[in-house]
């Protein structure tokens, strides 16, 4: 890499597989720019998704640069947000808005499942739509979301997203019927955003696509303020993008494309690795670099690996080198993640491997593998983190407990919580309550329906010796807060959690401060994104017009019913912390780091081959590269999960290396035999029949 030289004029395409030093290239242009004395206003650093920024970001922290405008760093819906902003009231009349006076709402992930759920909702429960499929109700709006989406990246009509789904169907004819219901809700929540001014990221993309981009004045806004352009990982960006960037090339001063090779990890969501690479051509400069991550066995293994995945049929020869692969087996679930954590434990305690380069890897994380994970690491006095960006506000214990907190605080609401959530949230509020003592607590102090909470002082002489005087008091202190909130004047919601976080929550005696007493902030950051996610999901509701119930209210309700968080990039900011990190392969991958030691977990899983249950979108038929009328047969499934997999595995090995180890057991954990693809996969890249089946047994 340090052979290496972006020149300082015209589009240079730089690409290499990952750990090859691209955006560390790429960030050192960005400074080089800014200290040639480039202003930071004409340069746009630009990426699939926020966290890929990072790295720029961090860079422009720097104090040593110079000083002068800030330099943007934006995604497609970032860049798309600014540019509608700008030119609204040029386009919103013939856009088909009926309101084009007025300004703009645009929706984040929450209100745009808020307003589809208003559209799903009744539809459901009065015409039976959707009796077919067995998701719940929010993936269902989040899918036609997605399907939305889709149609504006990949350049087609809202209107085409049923009938190209249901001309590729090849399954029973009744799933068409779902189709059509499919098309019915996307066609309404676009009526009632153009009704009502709402703006959804499809219809951002297509107002900059297919309004601004062809005005003159635009154009030459845009392309004449941006001189200087850096895209990082243009593979995993969408064709929207790429037809962009055909546009905007000619006219910079400089630009720089780095592109993955072999990736284009989120095709899910509409990524296009065949595009990206199609891109160079348009580049004055080509520049290809070589991995700097990879060990030789590592290199091995990916070869192997690959050959097997190739030619499926075919003995994947050895080729001299020893593969940098350690097998832990059991015969029982559990058994394997004894000895998956027994490895990890011995690489941190007795090879001095650093816990931030320990990775556990596998298709899916649920609450119940990641607690299982976490108690046995921690036992052998390893320390763990997670990433799951998928998982919904619900799902978090600390996003439970405050829900309670607010429902307690507020009955006007109408909504009781009943007591397993009230004892849950005891629990996570006061320091030293555990949770049998929770429920001894809450089948005395709480009745649903009772206005608030007993006087601890109350309680039979029994219950405070078994509580213990020491919690009786914080009990005590929090109780009385409640009541003394419950008298004001009822505030905001995210304004309620604010002051509950900072006033009660976060004081000493209470879970938050014993928590950042511990040097830890995980449940804290969890309480600002709730707080952040209410205010903005708040802001949103009231400046509409549309008739519902009160923006707190439906928050709550929201979140109940499993509303999927924004992404929040300041979680995962900064340098690791020194933990073991538990997360989903294809989460770890678009992180974008590489760690000494990975551990696939669950290798045997037909979760690393299948794909997720989308019924009511698809990767591949909602895209510019199928054909609207071709059937999507099993044949086609099969060859996207061996492409899938092996673009999957390479971009794992490629972010390893020292070490890979592979965890599997026989039998899964209810009791069936495990034999997915992946393990087989590796057998095969081995020249074996079985891998150490004596250890499973």
């Amino acid at each position: 890499m340090d052979r290496l030289h972006i020149p300082d004029s015209g589009a240079t395409f730089l690409s290499g597989p990952a750990g090859a030093g691209k955006t560390t290239l790429a960030v050192a242009r960005l400074e080089a720019l800014l200290r040639s004395g480039v202003p930071g206003r004409s340069i746009l650093v630009t990426a699939a998704q926020r966290s890929m920024l990072r790295p720029y970001r961090a860079r422009l922290r720097r104090a040593d640069l110079p000083a002068g405008e800030a330099v943007e760093t934006l995604t497609l819906g970032g860049l798309a947000r600014h540019a509608v902003d700008l030119a609204w009231p040029a386009v919103a009349g013939a856009a088909g808005f009926t309101r084009p006076d007025l300004p703009p709402t645009f929706l984040a992930l929450e209100t745009a499942q808020y307003y589809m759920r208003g559209i799903v909702q009744p539809l459901m429960e009065r015409q039976g739509y959707f009796e077919g499929i067995s998701i719940p109700r929010h993936r269902i709006c989040s899918q036609l979301l997605d399907s939305l989406g889709k149609s504006a990246l990949m350049g087609f009509s809202h209107e085409e997203i049923g009938p190209r789904l249901s001309a590729s169907w090849s399954g029973e004819q009744a799933r068409k019927a779902v189709f059509h219901q499919a098309q019915a809700c996307v066609s309404a929540f676009r009526e009632i955003c153009l009704t009502h001014n709402l703006l959804d990221f499809s219809l951002q993309v297509e107002l900059l696509f297919g309004r601004l981009l062809r005005i003159e004045w635009c154009r030459t806004l845009l392309f004449g303020r941006y001189r200087h352009l850096i895209a990082d990982n243009v593979e995993e960006e969408t064709p929207a993008v790429h037809d962009l960037m055909r546009v905007w090339l000619p006219t910079c001063a400089s630009a720089l494309l780095v592109c993955d090779t072999d990736a284009g990890y989120r095709s899910f969501l509409g990524a296009d690795p065949e595009g990206a690479l199609a891109l160079r051509d348009l580049c004055l400069h080509r520049l290809e670099a070589d991995s700097r991550v990879m060990s030789p066995g590592i290199r091995a293994l990916e070869r192997r690996i690959a050959r097997a995945l190739s030619a499926p049929d075919a003995h994947a020869g050895g080729d001299g080198e020893a593969l940098a692969l350690d097998v832990e087996a059991g015969r029982f679930f559990p058994q394997m993640l004894d000895r998956a954590a027994e490895r990890v434990a011995r690489l941190i305690q007795g090879e001095g491997v650093s816990p931030s380069e320990v990775v556990i890897l596998a298709p899916y994380l649920g609450d119940t593998l990641r607690f299982a994970l976490t108690e046995r690491l921690n036992r052998a006095g390893v320390e763990t983190r997670s990433l799951r960006p998928s998982r919904s506000l619900a799902e978090e214990p600390t996003v439970r407990g405050l829900m309670t907190w607010a429902m307690l605080a507020h009955p006007g609401w109408g909504r009781v919580p009943p007591k397993p959530d009230v004892a849950h949230a005891l629990a996570e509020a006061i320091d030293g309550l555990d949770p049998a003592r929770a429920h001894l607590l809450t089948h005395w102090a709480y009745l649903p329906g009772f206005a608030g909470l007993r006087p601890f002082g109350e309680a039979p002489s029994e219950v405070q010796a078994r509580i213990g005087r020491g919690v009786g008091r914080r009990y005590e202190r929090l109780r009385a807060w409640l009541e003394d909130y419950r008298s004001g004047t009822p505030l905001f919601l995210d304004h309620f959690l604010g002051r509950l976080f900072g006033e009660a929550l976060s004081q000493p005696g209470y879970g938050f401060h014993a928590e950042t007493r511990q040097g830890r902030f995980d449940r804290s950051r969890i309480a600002s994104h709730l707080i952040a996610s209410a205010a903005r999901f708040r802001k949103t509701v009231a400046s509409t017009d549309l008739p519902g119930e009160p923006p707190d209210r439906a928050f709550v309700e929201m979140v109940e019913s499993g509303l999927i968080a924004g992404q929040y990039v300041e979680a995962r900011a900064g340098t690791p912390p020194d933990a073991v990190l538990l997360a989903p392969a294809t989460t770890f991958l678009v992180e974008n780091r590489p760690v000494d030691v990975q551990v696939w977990l669950n290798a045997g899983s037909f979760g690393w081959w299948e794909r997720p249950y989308q019924p009511l979108t698809h990767p591949y038929v909602l895209t510019r590269r199928w054909e609207r009328d071709r059937l999507w047969t099993d044949a086609e499934e099969q060859a996207f999960r061996r492409n899938d997999l092996l673009r999957l595995l390479r971009g794992l090995l490629r972010r390893c290396r020292k070490r890979v180890v592979l965890a599997f057991s026989a039998l899964d954990e209810r009791g069936f035999e495990e034999r997915g693809p992946l393990l087989n996969i590796v057998q095969q890249a081995l020249r074996m029949d079985r891998i150490q089946e004596g250890s499973a047994k």
